[in-house]
């Protein structure tokens, strides 16, 4: 076949921040893909070397193009905001069936499926234990893209996701809460809370897009273990920033939104063995302090460049450039 049928094509569904990243890092190597609704976001895509397909996971009708183009699918779209069902993913999953299904789905999940587990370390063989409702929205994407994985034998990976942070990423470090002097717990009512950098993470897709094996549920988190407030006390020490102010967590349920006290009733520890080993991931940025670190001003560091090594797969033979993840 011509060479331009046999290129892998990357369909990417929720190309946001970390969505960017990946197509960055593999930007003239496989043709990329990218589903959005908002044709506002066509020019930035397309200077990203991203082909823009129109479509709504709300509007299963609008799917219906999507079948049989990607050779392999991300999917990093949130689920719906209501209820116990993820509605988006089991819609993608029923377009993907038609015509030639792709070689490999990676879905993009999240920690919160553990629920609380009173700081204990997490494996991913650890049954999950939603205690939200859109925790539980993703405990029943990942049942969805398990089921489709087993029906059609695609080979399915299941990456459960923390809290992504970068310096480049909106929201994405810790100085604006802490200039705000927002209060974290005091130490004998903190949680433990784990992280990932964006980068890691958009190499982490990556990885097993090509190597995750199917059925597979991956922790995808650096090795730090800090407690919250010892996070924001080590931001706030790298920022050269006030530390956050100290509270009880019943003073906290009366001062804070509910949001952030969702993830101050949660604690765990996740074990990221399986990601090194099987998925042969390198962090970039092992712990916390070494991402922030990159942003402490007059440290004079600059932010790193991606070898094409970070991003090779083993059945491709054209990752000889270089490329900046930004």
């Amino acid at each position: 076949m011509p060479a331009r049928f046999r290129r892998e094509r990357i369909l990417i569904v929720g190309c946001g921040d970390v969505g960017l990243r990946v197509a960055t890092g593999l930007r003239g190597r496989v043709q990329v893909l990218a589903l959005t609704s908002s044709r506002e976001r066509d020019a930035l895509l397309r200077q990203r070397g991203v082909l823009p397909l129109h479509g709504d996971l709300d509007q299963p009708a609008s799917l219906r193009r999507l079948a049989g183009l990607g050779t392999r699918v991300l999917h990093l779209a949130p689920p719906s905001g209501e209820g116990w069902v993820d509605a988006r993913t089991r819609a993608l999953a029923q377009v993907l069936r038609q015509r030639s299904a792709p070689r490999a789905l990676v879905y993009g999940s999240t920690s919160g499926v553990y629920g609380d587990c009173a700081g204990a370390i997490v494996f991913e063989t650890r049954a999950t234990r939603a205690d939200t409702p859109r925790a539980r929205r993703r405990v029943d994407a990942e049942a969805s893209v398990r089921f489709f994985g087993r029906a059609s034998g695609v080979r399915s990976s299941i990456l459960r996701i923390p809290g992504i942070y970068a310096p480049d990423r909106e929201g994405g470090t810790p100085a604006g809460r802490l200039r705000k002097g927002t209060p974290v717990l005091r130490a004998q009512d903190d949680v433990y809370t784990n992280h990932i950098h964006a980068d890691d993470l958009a190499r982490a897709c990556v990885k097993a897009l090509w190597q995750g094996r199917a059925q597979r549920v991956y922790n995808v988190n650096d090795d730090t273990r800090l407690k919250m407030g010892d996070y924001f006390d080590l931001a706030a020490d790298l920022y050269g920033l006030p530390r956050p102010p100290r509270v009880a967590r019943s003073t906290a349920q009366s001062e804070l939104p509910l949001m952030l006290l969702s993830f101050m009733s949660e604690s765990r520890r996740m074990d990221n063995t399986r990601l090194k080993r099987e998925l042969r991931l390198k962090l970039r940025y092992p712990t916390v302090e070494d991402g922030l670190q990159m942003v402490v001003p007059g440290a004079g560091l600059e932010p790193a460049r991606l070898a094409a090594g970070d991003f090779e797969s083993p059945e491709s033979t054209n990752f000889t450039t270089r490329a900046a993840i930004c």
